[in-house]
Order: structure tokens, then sequence, then C-alpha cells
């Protein structure tokens, strides 16, 4: 299948110029999501909330593309502050039945507006 992007729905819009899906011999690229409501534009304070915000946002873009979290092969966690490592775990562990994907989390130092703690990227395979 050739490379496409799909328009959705359910995502928030983007905050520069890329995709927010990109699909493309059976896997499905979500980029970076952020803690942004996509009804109220609006942006919880916590790491907790916002971990939970973003991870209920993927689980919609998924099922937008007649997927779920089981069908994820591997996530990104970027971190603003490395310290939230526990509780962003705690949150993202809730969101996985039996096997989680592969992850990798950093400690990014900063992410793209003020106020954001974590930013979260899936790869998902059809």
């Amino acid at each position: 299948m050739p490379k496409q992007a799909p328009q959705l729905k359910s995502a928030p819009a983007p905050l520069a110029p890329y995709s927010v899906v990109t699909e493309a011999h059976g896997f499905v690229f979500i980029s970076g999501q952020v803690a942004i409501d996509p009804q109220t534009g609006e942006t919880p304070e916590s790491v907790t909330a916002q971990t939970e915000l973003i991870l209920r946002n993927i689980g919609n873009i998924l099922s937008e593309l007649d997927l779920g979290y089981s069908d994820i092969v591997k996530t990104t966690v970027f971190l603003a502050d490395i310290r939230d490592y526990g509780d962003v775990n705690t949150v993202y562990g809730s969101f996985f039945d039996g096997k989680p994907p592969a992850r990798s989390a950093v400690g990014a130092g900063g992410l793209p507006l003020t106020g954001l703690k974590v930013e979260i990227e899936a790869i998902a395979a059809r």
C-alpha cells in the first residue's frame, strides 16, 4: 500500500506542518500526541491527566482507523521532566491489557508548548 495520510475527525489539529497519521505497508504511524482536548483545545495541568488524555486521543485515532490499543507495536514517550516517569508509567500501563507494546521513554527537557509535560507517538500494525 502506498503512503497515505488519512484525515481524521477525532484527532487534535496538528501544531505544525505534519500529518497526524501516516499509513504505509500495513503500519500506522501516529505522530507525537500532546495533551490537547480535541473538543475544547484545553490542556490539563497534571502529568497523569495529560498522559490519560493523550492515550485516550490515541485510542480515538486508532478506533477511527478500525484499530485498537492491542494493535500498537511501539511507542515513544517524551517527558519534559524525566522525574515524571513513574507517574506516566502508572497511567500508561492501565491502557494495555496483556502484553504492552515495545516502548522508549526519553527525558526531552522541553516540549512544543508551555505547560506540556508529556508527548507520546505510536506505531500500530494492521
